[in-house]
């Protein structure tokens, strides 16, 4: 792959609005105007404001996840990247073409070609095998029926459905009838697949399985990926980037360390309150410089210290400390020394406090840390 197509903007939304209802313009000016909320507006215009001046690139190979509350605005949003609905204001570009500018058939294209979607609801037909729902959207698009059931073939056995092929949907469970769906939306190999809270309904072990293999299977495949989730810790394991919404607004967008170390409000910060730092936090985004690190331990000997990656997370970086017996890590590129990690700088990255922060208390041992 080469540099061009790893920082591809394959959907771009612009000042994107969704408002519902007879007189969403006025509604959309006095929103931008005068600030009244999203309730003021109902109350005031009979309309909803589902997505409000939204901006957001999709990158190739990337997974961009989507999260918020019920109301929040994100399946709204998700549906608007592919017109299923049209936005009140604002352009969507996929692949650097305005979707709302495409007649019918070309919309179809872009849909059956370049953007696959898996709902929460799966729908799969009843009355056709695993095989013959896999690939209807093949069917769909013309192809002969040799040729789709063989692509449907290959897209079940990249979601380890091979053997289930001859099937009926009631037969399986309910992760086994997501995966048909996924195996249905690559059928058609598109270039970005769009998830709805496919996983929502399913048991907690059989979720966090589906959501390590779609992260997996999405990856190998070369694909990008729209997910949408009400959960934080399913946007944290499947995401590379995350945006947060409410009210129809993206409150935040970045990696999840990012919003896990500097939450934009307090309804971000509520959200990240319970979220387990030991293997998201990197040790490049807690670690001092050498120069400030040698001020405050003037005499330990820096070169005697382990040693950690930039990319090490916490859990790593304190089994080194108990291991070494040492109070500090030195972080190292290519043998270059970056900075240095003390044991109170962990501690306040367990905690979520800043650099600054004065009130934590030191280790008196190893043990401490365990």
């Amino acid at each position: 792959m080469n540099t061009n197509s790893v920082t591809e903007t394959l959907i771009d939304c612009r000042n994107v609005w969704k408002i519902f209802g007879d007189r969403a313009p006025a509604a959309m000016q006095a929103y931008r105007e005068r600030g009244l909320t999203k309730t003021q507006i109902l109350q005031d215009y009979g309309c909803v404001v589902g997505v409000s001046n939204v901006d957001l690139q999709v990158r190739r190979g990337e997974i961009f996840c989507i999260m918020g509350l019920s109301g929040s605005g994100k399946s709204t949003l998700i549906r608007l990247l592919n017109r299923l609905i049209t936005p009140t204001s604002g352009e969507i570009f996929v692949k650097g073409r305005d979707i709302a500018q495409l007649d019918a058939a070309a919309l179809r294209d872009v849909r059956a070609r370049h953007i696959g979607m898996v709902f929460q609801s799966v729908a799969l037909l009843p009355h056709r095998t695993v095989l013959e729902n896999a690939a209807f959207g093949l069917e769909v698009q013309g192809q002969a029926k040799a040729k789709r059931h063989e692509v449907a073939q290959r897209a079940l056995a990249k979601v380890g459905l091979s053997d289930w092929a001859n099937r009926f949907p009631a037969e399986l469970s309910g992760g086994m009838q997501q995966r048909v769906g996924l195996a249905r939306a690559i059928a058609s190999d598109p270039e970005v697949i769009l998830m709805d809270e496919p996983f929502s309904a399913l048991d907690p072990l059989i979720r966090r399985q589906l959501q390590d293999e779609f992260r997996q299977l999405t990856k190998s495949l070369g694909k990008s990926a729209v997910f949408i989730t009400h959960d934080l810790e399913e946007a944290i394991r499947i995401g590379d980037r995350i945006a947060i919404m409410k009210d129809g607004v993206i409150i935040q967008e970045g990696t999840a360390e990012d919003i896990v170390l500097s939450p934009a409000d307090g309804y971000v910060a509520e959200f990240v309150a319970g979220i387990s730092r030991l293997h998201l936090v990197k040790a490049r985004s807690i670690m001092h410089s050498l120069g400030d690190y040698r001020a405050r331990h003037p005499h330990h000997d820096i070169e005697q210290l382990p040693c950690a990656s930039p990319e090490s997370d916490l859990d790593t970086l304190i089994n080194l400390l108990i291991r070494s017996g040492q109070d500090a890590v030195s972080v190292r590129e290519n043998s270059a020394l970056l900075g240095v990690i003390s044991q109170r700088d962990l501690l306040r990255a367990v905690q979520g406090m800043q650099h600054d922060a004065d009130t934590v208390p030191s280790l008196t041992s190893a043990e401490g840390l365990a």
